[in-house]
């Protein structure tokens, strides 16, 4: 069976080049930190596989770990947006078979643009190919650009394609934009630019069983290094294995019972029993309000109630403008939610 004709691959990750043998068929690069694998991303991952699949060579994406922010100015680093077993796993669904981590060291940060092209992309991965962005930047103070890429295009090195900014109402998808509006709360507008719901996952964790005794049940998600959205509560989804539930979700402090760490809380609308699963996944749909400290438990519970009520029926909503126009039953109509 040829690469182009291949219907499933496990892709390989390498963390050591030195241990890498070139591929003899040579490879279709992009290069990022895809910390997000956003839309623009994607267009770059999805571009490279097509490529790879027509020149018969691998599908590779390289990147790196830590994000380079993160050791060349710490202070300044961002919270990622997806950890790298999570881009990993989206960056094979979108076509890429080989991921190479670099990691990223001072030593890799003073390689000289020149050199990280014939280091790096000709002597070990025999790049035949390579698509990136209009902005991108890399080598040492980031002096390479798409102006030299072309050049060294033109020699000989490799083909280029260098593939337009991707806009979403008038605002470029970037994860610098992404993180803006998570902090704003906006997870619908993030959602637009990611192209699907913003997530947090991780393991579930014990609580100190306030909502149990005064509210109502959650799971827990300890937050970790990744980006969460702005303090308040969420219309959500919640994945525990393979099945995915219909949630509402308080990411904050729990103000009622005292100042505590923050905290990502997730009740599961329309469930009864136990959780085996020790991992869940949680993706953002809409902002329903502040976190808000309320003068007893009572109140609060009162207030979760309404969260609920209003969780259900957006659900309900979203039920209704999914299904065919003619097939819509009047009951869930908007003007009866």
């Amino acid at each position: 069976m040829t690469c182009g004709q291949r219907l499933f691959f496990i892709m390989e990750i390498i963390h050591d080049l030195d241990r890498f043998a070139p591929p003899s068929q040579g490879s279709a690069v992009t290069i990022g930190n895809f910390d997000g694998v956003h839309l623009a991303h994607q267009a770059l991952l999805r571009r490279t596989a097509q490529r790879a699949r027509e020149l018969g060579s691998r599908a590779a994406a390289v990147t790196f770990e830590p994000h380079p922010i993160q050791v060349l100015a710490p202070d300044r680093a961002p919270r990622i947006l997806t950890s790298l077993p999570t881009r990993a796993r989206r960056m094979e669904q979108l076509g890429i078979d080989l991921l190479i981590v670099l990691p990223f060291t001072r030593e890799l940060a003073h390689l000289s643009p020149l050199d990280f092209v014939e280091q790096i992309l000709v002597a070990r991965l025999r790049a035949n190919f390579l698509c990136v962005g209009p902005n991108f930047r890399f080598g040492y103070r980031q002096a390479g650009d798409v102006s030299l890429l072309n050049r060294l295009s033109r020699e000989g090195k490799f083909s280029l394609e260098i593939l337009p900014i991707i806009e979403i109402r008038g605002q470029a998808v970037s994860s610098t934009c992404i993180r803006q509006l998570l902090s704003e709360g906006r997870v619908h507008m993030a959602g637009r630019l990611l192209g699907r719901p913003f997530s947090n996952s991780g393991p579930i964790v014990s609580g100190r069983g306030i909502g149990r005794r005064h509210a109502v049940p959650t799971l827990n998600l300890n937050p970790n290094e990744t980006q969460w959205p702005m303090v308040g509560v969420y219309v959500t989804r919640t994945r525990l294995g393979d099945e995915w539930r219909d949630s509402v979700t308080n990411v904050g402090y729990s103000p009622t019972f005292g100042n505590h760490r923050l905290t990502i809380e997730t009740h599961l609308l329309n469930f009864e029993g136990d959780v085996q699963e020790t991992q869940m996944e949680i993706e953002y749909l809409h902002r329903l309000r502040d976190e808000i400290k309320f003068q007893n438990p009572a109140m609060l519970r009162l207030q979760i109630q309404e969260d609920v009520r209003r969780s259900l029926k957006f659900f309900r909503l979203l039920d209704y403008f999914r299904q065919p126009e003619g097939r819509r039953s009047p009951r869930y109509a908007p003007n009866q939610a």
